[in-house]
């Protein structure tokens, strides 16, 4: 079988609902759930060319591929093992019944190869492709997968820098594609005015109908109008305005209008397929992107340095800004802007002491496809922590503004404890039929003890271990020991080919003591590697909490301050 995407006529896949197996046991019914979810219209990005999020993020490498593991999980026993390379089955080994049912390896590059031109010719060939974090891990949701994580840090903002919240403050951000399109609602839920510069108004649209986003603008003095108008009136909204970055930013600053938070969200840490360079029209920038890929790449570029000059522009103004993971501002450096770097990344500034608790975002889905079942595990939840405020708030916040994307999902952030603890509680739930059909746990690659990302998740590690890839890769291993029911890790993912190793994990529960020792083994040893990466950096905050809950680190790390 070849590895290159073949053309396909326009496909709607779905996920099946219910209870009714199409597979052997329920962990590979899982997984052939979830691949399909990944590409359902109402959640994939672009579902014809298999592209789930993030760019070029795939499920699968060519409908072929996706053809074949559909194939290879409905033959699939109980005691073997389906292995993915980049989007492509490859062989199947017997192994255990509580060993993972799939094993994937997405983008990875030798060090000295791992880098864009490279990468992209070998994806030509056919021969790889682009998982990003979520997308052939296959356990996108949709917005809400990124919202609570968006919600948290805007919300760590508003504390920091503001005296509690962001209420009525103007956030100004780039992207409202699969990752992007959180932000607006993230953004409300907080009490601030959005503005979100989109250059593609099929994505605005996409936000509109999802409920993520309340307007649309198609010029800047329109926008800035609703935006007035939302703060004078003190209501909370956000405004999708169809421009480029590089274009609507500069014009900003000439304006003399200064946010009181800035961000991005662009996909910039690609820049072929994903940035679109300003000064032209997207179908052009398009067309220009089949034919001549190295002037592309050169105008992205350029487009990228404007973009991110004008936010150092803003930052000296007074507005509030950081880098929000997607790697702009090392690609602005390349092209020029040696300060760059003097925009702080949002984990130091806000979400590493969450990451030293092994607290980072898990989330479920209902393969009933019930929403009722996910109104189960929402109270599930609040009974379990009743006395996590941030749970609370977040839990009342997204049953009355989240919409489901595909299969039924819910996402918040837990800590070492509390995932086992849930996820060994929505087993019962499921064997005692509270719940209709198994449940899916996982979470993003953007998690406490599964990524090295010198230029986000690991950015300014207190020990100077920043590309230390170790970490990911034991992630992965013990969660393999551990007997979770898939497996990932990917190259790539977030920042770019080259910029992050991380793993992915997913779990099932379908009621059965099987699930239940995965459960509370994976759920344990997945949240605890965060703790142990970050205590064994000299984290005071880890170390206390690995003595405190009696995580066993052989040689005691020394605090840094």
């Amino acid at each position: 079988m070849s590895g290159k995407r073949s053309a396909s006529p326009a496909r709607t896949i779905r996920a099946p609902r219910g209870t009714d197996l199409s597979c052997k046991g329920w962990h590979q019914e899982a997984a052939m759930r979830m691949l399909m979810n990944n590409l359902d219209p109402d959640v994939a990005e672009n579902s014809d060319q298999l592209i789930v999020y993030g760019g070029t993020g795939r499920a699968a490498r060519s409908w072929d591929a996706f053809d074949t593991i559909v194939r290879s999980l409905r033959e699939l026993k109980n005691d073997e093992s389906l292995l993915i390379q980049s989007g492509k089955p490859v062989g199947k080994f017997r192994t255990h019944d509580e060993a993972p049912r799939v094993l994937i390896a997405n983008s990875n590059l030798v060090g000295q190869w791992n880098n864009y031109a490279e990468f992209n010719r070998l994806e030509r060939l056919g021969l790889t492709m682009y998982g990003q974090m979520t997308a052939g891990s296959w356990i996108y949701i949709g917005s809400q997968g990124i919202v609570q994580g968006t919600f948290e840090t805007f919300a760590a903002a508003g504390r920091k820098h503001f005296g509690g919240s962001l209420e009525g403050k103007f956030v100004l951000t780039g992207g409202l594609g699969g990752m992007g399109g959180a932000q607006p609602l993230a953004a409300t839920m907080n009490g601030a005015v959005f503005l979100g510069v989109e250059v593609d108004p099929v994505r605005i649209e996409k936000r509109l109908k999802s409920g993520y986003c309340d307007k649309i603008a198609r010029s800047l003095d329109d926008a800035l109008k609703l935006i007035e108008t939302a703060r004078k009136d003190r209501q909370s909204i956000s405004v999708g305005l169809v421009g480029n970055c590089a274009d609507v930013l500069p014009e900003i600053v000439k304006r003399g209008v200064v946010p009181d938070v800035l961000t991005d969200q662009t996909s910039a840490h690609d820049a072929l397929n994903g940035y679109v360079p300003h000064g032209i029209q997207l179908a052009d920038a398009l067309a220009l992107r089949r034919k001549n890929p190295d002037e592309y790449i050169e105008r992205a570029m350029q487009s990228m340095a404007v973009h991110v000059e004008a936010m150092l522009a803003l930052q000296k103004k007074g507005a509030i800004t950081f880098d929000y993971g997607n790697n702009i501002r090392a690609q602005a450096q390349k092209a020029g802007v040696k300060n760059a770097f003097d925009i702080p990344g949002f984990v130091p500034e806000y979400i590493r002491p969450l990451f030293c608790e092994g607290r980072g975002p898990f989330r479920w889905v209902a393969l009933s496809g019930e929403p009722e079942d996910i109104a189960r595990t929402d109270k599930l939840a609040l009974e379990l922590f009743p006395k996590n405020e941030t749970l609370m708030r977040w839990m009342k916040l997204a049953k009355q503004r989240i919409h489901f994307q595909g299969l039924p999902a819910r996402i918040c952030w837990l800590g070492y404890g509390e995932r086992a603890e849930f996820g060994v509680a929505m087993n019962e739930l499921v064997k005692r039929g509270e719940i209709k059909a198994p449940v899916v746990i996982g979470r993003d690659h953007l998690d406490a003890g599964s990524v090295a990302s010198p230029n986000r998740e690991t950015e300014g590690m207190i020990d100077g271990s920043d590309a230390i890839a170790d970490w990911p890769l034991l992630n992965a291993l013990i969660n393999t020991a551990a007997g979770a029911s898939w497996i990932s890790i990917h190259n790539g993912g977030g920042v770019g080919i080259g910029y992050s190793q991380h793993a992915g994990m997913v779990v099932v529960a379908d009621g059965s003591e099987n699930s239940k020792r995965r459960l509370e083994r994976v759920l344990t040893s997945d949240p605890g590697m965060g703790v142990l990466r970050h205590a064994d950096a000299g984290y005071p905050r880890a170390i206390d909490f690995a003595a405190k809950n009696k995580i066993d680190i052989p040689m005691q790390p020394k605090p840094r301050d």
